[in-house]
């Protein structure tokens, strides 16, 4: 009888690999904080340490009159205000081109290999997604500030735009990983896409489609943040102001109010996916 080997539980037999691997990121990543010029001991010096903590202790004590606590409720409904439409729109562009680009819901594939105008029009609206996610909410507030003037309004549009791009991208990655036998076994009974859409694919995905949703409407909260640094109204533009007049316990308010608002949009993520689930 052949003896079984004994396995050392102490002995990885991948051991080489994950010691090539890692030498292999270490060699890739050095040139890149080289070219960054990282040099986080600069942190610990005892200048820069004194800046530090001067610059912290500016945060206390927290502003809280009344006035100012007023204004900052106003402008964080405005901010949830400034997401949810920029959201909304986003939506609104990103589904069709989602549903228009998924090879999932193309007829033409059933056959075995997609009909060439099809494949064109979907490469077309593919390269749409990319050159909205491309340019940066930022770049496009600054042109819409230009041409819409000061206010949340060019911050809806910024972050909706930007935002289409990246939802049509990941909303087709998740239908297409997904399980597609349903999908394909509706269209082939003479379904239609929206029919096999509402019916097939989206049940299959639909906790992975909101929890996605909703992680960026609490990342369009941040954005609103930035450009409110050019005028797009919300937290951002009074936090700005603040920053400008070196008033840090206004700052440390504002900058709580941010994290409460992350804090809301984690916990609705986290109760839309119970129920869904």
């Amino acid at each position: 009888m052949r003896a079984t080997p004994i396995i050392d539980p102490h002995h990885d037999p991948a051991w080489r690999s994950r010691v090539f691997w890692t030498l292999a990121a270490a060699v890739l990543l050095a040139p890149a904080l080289v070219a960054v010029e990282f040099k986080p001991w600069l942190l610990f010096e005892a200048d820069n340490l004194r800046v530090t903590l001067r610059f912290l202790a500016d945060f206390l004590p927290l502003a809280t009159g009344p006035e100012f606590l007023t204004m900052v409720a106003r402008e964080a409904w405005r901010t949830v205000a400034i997401a949810t439409a920029a959201m909304v729109l986003a939506l609104l562009l990103a589904l069709p081109l989602t549903l228009l680009s998924s090879a999932a819901l193309s007829i033409s594939s059933l056959s075995g290999r997609m009909h060439p105008l099809a494949r064109a029009l979907r490469q077309a609206l593919r390269l749409l997604l990319v050159l909205l996610r491309s340019v940066p909410e930022l770049v496009w507030a600054l042109v819409f500030v230009r041409v819409l003037g000061l206010g949340p309004g060019a911050g809806v549009l910024a972050i909706a735009l930007t935002y289409a791009g990246m939802l049509g991208k990941v909303y087709g990655e998740i239908l297409e990983s997904g399980d597609l036998q349903p999908t394909r076994a509706l269209m082939r009974n003479g379904s239609g896409r929206l029919q096999a859409f509402f019916y097939a694919l989206l049940p299959g995905n639909s906790r992975e489609l909101t929890s996605y949703t909703v992680y960026r409407w609490e990342c369009a909260i941040r954005s609103s943040a930035v450009l409110g640094f050019v005028g797009a109204g919300g937290l951002g533009q009074q936090l700005d102001a603040s920053m400008k007049m070196f008033n840090g316990g206004e700052v440390a308010t504002i900058l709580l109010a941010f994290v409460l608002l992350v804090a809301l949009a984690d916990a609705l993520s986290a109760y839309l996916r119970k129920v869904i689930g």
